[in-house]
């Protein structure tokens, strides 16, 4: 019992460290504004992480790389702890191996879960509150991956149906890294 509750605090910690590092880096990537809200708190909620890594790790392209390695390091410590309370031998190499292996799907996984967030999350918004301050900031982290499914499936009588087809694909994704592990 003392075992599950540590896996879902140390769990829902993790988590959130991980989606806060990725939204930092999506948010970077699309060079959207951190001076709302949202980007306040991505900011100083993994400056933390992320300050101390950029010492060691430079950016590439425009890619913090400190914040993609802050985010992977917060799901190997996770697995880390859990295999090593369940007695796992991590030490030995291919515990080593499978401890970076299911990281880094663990990581993708999160970042598939965060977009879908960020595509639903604009929908609602432009149904029931298009005008809210943060309506711009999802409405422009969802447009790269809402823009080539409405060139596919145009606004059909009022409707769009672009954040489905993207969360379908999406789910698509997720099928697919569940079947790597």
């Amino acid at each position: 019992m003392l075992a599950q509750i540590l896996a879902l605090l140390l769990g829902t910690a993790t988590s959130l460290i991980t989606l806060a590092c990725l939204l930092r880096i999506w948010m970077q990537w699309l060079r959207a504004p951190f001076g709302n809200p949202v980007g306040q708190f991505v900011v100083t909620f993994t400056n933390w992480a992320v300050l101390p890594l950029r010492r060691l790790v430079p950016g590439l392209f425009g890619l913090d790389l400190a914040s993609v390695l802050a985010a992977w390091l917060a799901q190997c410590v996770y697995f880390f702890v859990m295999a090593s309370l369940a007695g796992v031998d991590i030490l030995a190499w291919g515990g080593f191996f499978a401890l970076v292996w299911t990281a880094t799907l663990a990581l993708l996984k999160l970042f598939v879960y965060l977009l879908m967030g960020i595509v639903i999350l604009a929908a609602i918004l432009s149904w029931i509150a298009p005008y809210a301050p943060a309506s711009p900031l999802f409405y422009a982290l969802a447009a790269p991956l809402l823009q080539p499914a409405r060139r596919l499936v145009p606004v059909i009588g009022g409707l769009d149906f672009a954040p489905l087809i993207v969360v379908l694909l999406l789910q698509v994704v997720l099928i697919v890294l569940e079947n790597l592990r």
